[in-house]
């Protein structure tokens, strides 16, 4: 599933670049945030009825058709490709070229690095089963995991105000560091209602940061290599938070969950602070003087 995803999804977001001007390039991002949330929230829920109902043959099989849909759906879209130069088969250039192009670009980078900055140290889902048996109740699992999901598509419903921000490398760095804080808060939390309160902060710093590296990504890359340079972006959202995941586990091994989660949420926090000192042209990216697709 993750090698086909691997295929699928860079060619995603190269698609999107294809079907919409770059003037509405922040709207559907953030209403492609709104989706991806809210089928978060919804959908264990439903799956659950469904196998109450069906068993959980019935759920994947119900699952199944609607990737049929899915499938219907992007073979009735109609576009003229914007893309000038396009390479016949696989090629080893055509691939490291995304990784030489992004390595050319400072600003390109900083979306990159902060984002697994982030979700190497700031990302605890891994110790939420320990933290809600010891601290709170197994039943309060499911509020843990849902929360960031519903502060992120909160924010994206109220995204907005996006649209006349310029200064994304700056935005994105405060948003990676707000989400450090709230991670902090998290961790030293004692009531179940204020850790998820902070949980929703966190997801909706997430959302912003996510918003505004998207932006950069589909209004600077040039559509002949939007592709390639979306195999990288899969690494830090991807491999990221599996990687963070198994950090999270391996501080709470020596010096307790607590300690794991509030180490990594100061972790993160300075390490946006580093990012930003080393990577000046990535603070100072203007969305106004970037490169126009």
């Amino acid at each position: 599933m993750a090698g086909l995803f691997a295929i699928h999804r860079p060619a995603m977001e190269a698609l999107m670049q294809q079907v919409l001007p770059v003037s509405d390039v922040v709207a559907a991002g953030a209403l492609n945030s709104i989706r991806g949330n809210f089928a978060f929230i919804v959908g264990p829920g439903l799956a659950g009825l469904i196998v109450a109902k069906a068993g959980a043959s019935g759920a994947f099989a119900i699952d199944g058709l609607t990737y049929i849909v899915s499938i219907l759906m992007v073979v009735m879209m109609r576009t003229e490709a914007r893309v000038k130069r396009a390479e016949k088969g696989f090629s080893w250039r055509a691939l490291l070229e995304g990784w030489r192009y992004a390595r050319r670009r400072q600003d390109l980078l900083g979306t990159y690095l902060i984002d697994m900055n982030a979700v190497f140290f700031g990302m605890p889902n891994a110790l939420f089963p320990a933290m809600a048996e010891h601290q709170w109740s197994t039943a309060s699992l499911r509020l843990l995991y849902a929360a960031p999901s519903l502060g992120a598509m909160l924010m994206a419903l109220g995204s907005r105000w996006t649209e006349k921000v310029r200064r994304h490398g700056l935005a994105i760095t405060w948003a990676a560091s707000l989400w450090g804080v709230a991670i902090v808060c998290f961790g030293m939390a004692e009531p179940l209602w204020l850790a998820l309160i902070f949980l929703a902060m966190a997801g909706a710093a997430d959302m912003v940061s996510g918003i505004f590296r998207m932006e950069v990504w589909n209004q600077s890359i040039p559509p002949s290599i939007r592709g390639r340079t979306a195999a990288i972006e899969m690494i830090s959202y991807h491999t990221g938070p599996s990687l963070g995941n198994a950090e999270a586990g391996f501080v709470a091994r020596l010096f307790g969950v607590r300690a794991s989660v509030v180490s990594g949420g100061i972790l993160c926090v300075v390490g946006s602070a580093l990012l930003a000192i080393l990577l000046p042209k990535f603070i100072a990216y203007d969305s106004a003087e970037g490169i126009r697709v």
